[in-house]
């Protein structure tokens, strides 16, 4: 196997990761309209609640948003200054992705590991859990998601490191089947 189909295959692993826990977390949102629609049923019409179903929307969105964040980036739904972006080349958009990647989202990725790996370990300490009786247990797992947002966004950093780096090196073909080259070089 040549490199470059090594490479491009270990960029294909991190993106499958990325998509898949994309689209697992997706059908949260589903499960957070049906389960918000029961609280606020149970509310009105029967005048009872449940703290741990409101608990549940709460730890939902912020799965959404935490383990959705690396297919966010996997499919260019992160800020970026798209005016500027759009205009460029193949390969000045692999430039400009490189050095982000390398000079921001590694960086960043490393420091939000770094910083929450006490806060989190210490929540797995005491196996902390909801502040309200009746509220969801697990907050300890929650609050892992911190780091694992970070994890999977590192890993679509290694498939955009590999990608970019193999655009500016002449093989064109390494964009993401769904982001073909639509410029010349």
């Amino acid at each position: 196997m040549s490199a470059v189909r090594a490479l491009r295959r270990v960029a294909d692993i991190c993106d499958g990761i990325n998509e898949w826990t994309g689209r697992l977390v997706a059908w949260f949102t589903l499960a957070m309209v049906l389960v918000t629609f029961t609280v606020v049923v149970l509310r009105y019409a029967f005048s009872t609640g449940r703290i741990w179903l409101q608990d549940s929307v709460t730890y939902m969105h912020a799965l959404v948003f935490l383990l959705g964040a690396g297919y966010t980036l996997k499919h260019g739904g992160h800020v970026r200054v798209d005016i500027v972006y759009r205009a460029l080349s193949q390969r000045g958009r692999a430039w400009v992705d490189l050095l982000g990647t390398l000079l921001l989202l590694f960086p960043v990725g490393v420091f939000i590991v770094w910083i929450s790996w006490e806060y989190v370990a210490a929540s797995w300490s005491v196996r902390e859990g909801a502040r309200l009786s009746g509220g969801l247990p697990w907050t300890y797992l929650l609050k892992s998601a911190i780091i694992a947002m970070a994890a999977l966004l590192l890993v679509q950093g290694v498939s955009l490191l590999i990608r970019n780096a193999l655009i500016l090196a002449g093989h064109p073909e390494a964009a993401p089947a769904d982001e073909a080259p639509d410029r010349e070089l």
